[in-house]
């Protein structure tokens, strides 16, 4: 019984979120939870909110009923589309700027 969130074309590098990724991933929701909201990291209140999401979505989909027993199975991070711009340098030239873009999947599951 799998409970799914996935949030797209957020505006972080895949490089970024995955450092906050990697703080939670196997952990139980609640400690997760705690974990984000003590980050100092931008991205982890995204993060909180696509977990806050996952856990409505067991609850709701699923039908699971103890919420505590929900730890975060799978978390990754894709990289999305990159916007590129131009920015205007010395002696008339021009240095492309890469606009980086995440696809972030959380997939929580009951611990039994």
């Amino acid at each position: 019984m799998a409970a799914k969130s996935v949030g797209r074309y957020i505006r972080v590098a895949p490089r970024k979120a995955r450092l906050v990724i990697d703080l939670i991933r196997g952990k139980y929701v609640q400690d997760a939870l705690d974990i984000l909201q003590h980050s100092p990291k931008t991205i982890a209140k995204t993060i909180e909110a696509l977990v806050r999401s996952g856990v409505a979505n067991a609850e709701h989909n699923e039908g699971v009923s103890d919420v505590d027993a929900l730890y975060i199975k799978e978390a990754y991070v894709d990289q999305g589309p990159t916007m590129k711009r131009f920015t205007p340098r010395a002696m008339g030239r021009a240095t492309k700027i890469l606009k980086r873009t995440s696809h972030i999947t959380i997939i929580l599951d009951e611990k039994l």
